[in-house]
C-alpha cells in the first residue's frame, strides 16, 4: 500500500500506479490494466506540484467590488448537483518520448484517467455573488503551496479561466469522485473540474475564487502550461492501445483494445496502420463515450495479421468530430507539453 508518506490514501495499491515521484506525488495510470470505461480513484493518475495540503472546508469568493464571501462545503452541497464522466489528462503526458529531452516529469502515456465527478455548477456557485461587468477572468487558487525550483520563492497553485469559459454550465465545483468524497490526492474536498481542458485547469484543493478585471499573469499561467507564450486549453486528440502491450508475442488472430479521447470535440473515428504504411483502416466497434468529455473505448475481435513469425508495428490514431487528427510526429516544445504523437505498438506473431 502507498502509505509510506503523507501524500496518499491507504486504499491505493502500489502495483496499480506507476509512481514517478513521491514528494510531490506524481503517478501514472496503469493503462496495461485498464479495461473499464472509468478509472477507479486508486488507479487514476495523480499530478501534484507541491506536498498535498489539508484540504480547506470552505470556499471564498472575492475580488473587484466583491467582499470576501465564504461558502461552506454544506452550502455548496445544497446547490443542484450535477454528475459528469470526464477524462482528465496532464498536459505533459507523452513528454518522455520527445527528442531532444525536455525538463519536467517524464510521463509516458499514463497521465490520464476517466472518472465520474459530482458537484455544483460553478455558474450556480457564482450566482450567489454579484459579478461586476468589468470581470474578464476568474482566478482559482488551491491550498497547495511550495517553491518551484526555478522560481526561488514560495507560491500557491493558481490558474485562471476567461469569464465566458468559467460560466459554462459544465464547469463544476466537485466534491465527489465516483460517488465518494474526493480523495486527498485527487484534490478533495473541493476540486474544480473543467471538462475538455488539460488537467492543469482543474484546480485541486480549491479554496478561493477571485474576480479579475485583467488577465492573470502568475507562474502557472504564463511560465508553465504554455506553448509559444499561449496558455494551454483543450486536450489534443489521442488514441492508445492497452492490449496487446508493446513487445507482446501474439496469435495471428488477435484482439485489440484501446481508448481514444479529445477535448475539442468527441472522437469521430480511430484509424490503424501496419508498419507505418499509408493504408489507414478505420477501426470498427468504437463505443460512444459515457459523455462528450470522456474517452471512447474501441475493441476489435479477431484482427487478422498476415504471416507467422512476423514482426509488426501497429499505429493507432484518433480523429475528432472537429477534424483534429493525431499527428504522426511529435511537435517539440521547450516544456514538453501536448505531445500527442502516435506511438507504435510492436508485436510479433507466433510461429
Amino acid at each position: 500500500m502507498l502509505v509510506r508518506g503523507r501524500w496518499q490514501t491507504g486504499r491505493v495499491r502500489e502495483r496499480d500506479l506507476v509512481v514517478l515521484s513521491e514528494e510531490p506525488l506524481n503517478a501514472e495510470t496503469r493503462l496495461d490494466k485498464t479495461r473499464l470505461d472509468k478509472t477507479p480513484a486508486g488507479m487514476h493518475y495523480v499530478r501534484t506540484h507541491f506536498p498535498i495540503p489539508i484540504g480547506p472546508r470552505s470556499l471564498v469568493i472575492d475580488g473587484l467590488k466583491t467582499a470576501p464571501t465564504p461558502f461552506s462545503l454544506d452550502e455548496i452541497r445544497s446547490l443542484p448537483a450535477r454528475s459528469m464522466v470526464v477524462t482528465l489528462e496532464c498536459a505533459g503526458n507523452g513528454r518522455r518520448f520527445l527528442d531532444p529531452k525536455v525538463p519536467g516529469e517524464q510521463w509516458g502515456l499514463g497521465a490520464v484517467g476517466t472518472a465520474t465527478w459530482t458537484g455544483a455548477s460553478l455558474r450556480d456557485v457564482l450566482r450567489t455573488v454579484e459579478i461586476p461587468g468589468e470581470t474578464v477572468e476568474l482566478l482559482f487558487r488551491g491550498a497547495d503551496e511550495g517553491t518551484p525550483k526555478d522560481l526561488g520563492r514560495r507560491i500557491g497553485y493558481e490558474r485562471s479561466l476567461p469569464i465566458n469559459d468559467a460560466l459554462r454550465d459544465d464547469v463544476l465545483v466537485a466534491y465527489l469522485m465516483e460517488g465518494q468524497p474526493i480523495p486527498s490526492e485527487h484534490g478533495g474536498p473541493l476540486r474544480l473540474i473543467v471538462p475538455g481542458w488539460y488537467g492543469m485547469a482543474s484546480v485541486k484543493w480549491l479554496e478561493r475564487i477571485t474576480l479579475l478585471d485583467a488577465a492573470f499573469t502568475g507562474f502557472f499561467q504564463k511560465d508553465r502550461y504554455v506553448i509559444d507564450g499561449q496558455p494551454l486549453r483543450h486536450i489534443a486528440p489521442r488514441a492508445v492501445l492497452v492490449y496487446p502491450p508493446d513487445g507482446a508475442v501474439v496469435e495471428r488472430a488477435l484482439w485489440l483494445i484501446g481508448f481514444a479521447w479529445s477535448g475539442a470535440a468527441p472522437v469521430a473515428r480511430v484509424e490503424l496502420s501496419r508498419n507505418g504504411d499509408e493504408d489507414w483502416v478505420t477501426m470498427p466497434f468504437l463505443e460512444r463515450g459515457p459523455s462528450p468529455y470522456a474517452w471512447a473505448k474501441f475493441t476489435v475481435h479477431n484482427f487478422l495479421l498476415p504471416g507467422l513469425d512476423e514482426e509488426y508495428s501497429l499505429l493507432i490514431r484518433a480523429v475528432d468530430a472537429a477534424g483534429n487528427t493525431q499527428p504522426l510526429e511529435p511537435r517539440w516544445n521547450a516544456l514538453g507539453y501536448a505531445n500527442n504523437a502516435v506511438r507504435p505498438t510492436r508485436i510479433r506473431v507466433r510461429s
